[in-house]
């Protein structure tokens, strides 16, 4: 009975996460005048790919994807790059400073966005970078930079030390024991911390809004807001939209998903 009444639990819990994805889903396949009837229907009797048809249509959609995958992208590679260099010195090398860096580090973890936005909107308009693709990219790269850093520490940290010694004494050059022996390691790592980046890059909506006065250089989260006009919202759009959004990361999370499992779970146990 314990047994049973925990899965039972489970399963209401993993119900109540995945309603609001299941309503998306629904809502996006019902015909315009079924979206805001006021009968409740728990599966559509009616479906329709006009709302699809409608999103991907929209004036603009080819744009805000390439952007959204441009700025994206390279964020996550430029942070995976920057944070992997910093990460190794920090887990393996002694200085003076190096738990102040830290510190530093978890502080900009925890600054939320929206404190940096008059700042970042600031620095952006005094180096001429404004409505740029550049410009989100670099702000992406710096909100994801901290969070990179901080985790792939840790996974260099539960890496030994002496493997890369015993290769060193093998003949290996400092780099090639790197290269041969810790970069294969942090594998799992490196794919885990790109996902939670992606994520949050992908995600973004103020910085595309507020940097991007030209429509052409805007992103998919601010193509989201255009279904909502001065003579209402178009719900069923919306939520079609809202599924093209989330494909990418979906089938990002797809591919590395055995990947991210290893990753997530690594250092877990020591011995």
């Amino acid at each position: 009975m314990k047994r049973f009444s925990l899965s039972a639990l489970a399963l209401l819990i993993a119900a109540v996460f995945a309603f609001p994805t299941y309503w998306m889903l629904s809502t996006a396949f019902k015909p315009s005048g079924q979206v805001l009837s006021t009968r409740y229907d728990l599966v559509p009797f009616e479906f329709t790919f006009d709302n699809f048809v409608t999103a991907v249509t929209k004036p603009g959609f080819s744009a805000f994807l390439t952007n959204s995958l441009v700025v994206t992208i390279g964020a996550v590679l430029l942070a995976l790059v920057a944070g992997l260099l910093a990460a190794i010195p920090l887990s393996r090398l002694k200085f003076r400073g190096r738990k102040g860096f830290l510190l530093l580090v978890l502080i900009a973890q925890m600054a939320p966005l929206e404190a940096l936005l008059i700042p970042m909107y600031l620095m952006m308009r005094d180096l001429d970078l404004l409505n740029t693709l550049p410009s989100l990219l670099l702000v992406y790269f710096a909100t994801t930079l901290p969070f990179t850093i901080w985790t792939l520490r840790g996974f260099v940290n539960g890496i030994p030390a002496e493997l890369e010694e015993a290769a060193m004494v093998d003949g290996c050059s400092r780099w090639q024991a790197f290269r041969r022996v810790t970069l294969p390691l942090l594998g799992p790592a490196l794919v885990s911390t790109s996902v939670f980046s992606f994520v949050t890059a992908w995600n973004e909506f103020l910085y595309a809004l507020v940097f991007m006065r030209d429509k052409t250089n805007q992103t998919l989260p601010v193509w989201l807001s255009s279904f909502k006009t001065a003579f209402g919202t178009d719900w069923g759009g919306a939520m079609a939209a809202s599924v093209v959004f989330a494909i990418p990361v979906l089938t990002f999370f797809l591919i590395v998903q055995r990947n991210l499992v290893a990753g997530t779970t690594a250092g877990a146990v020591k011995g």
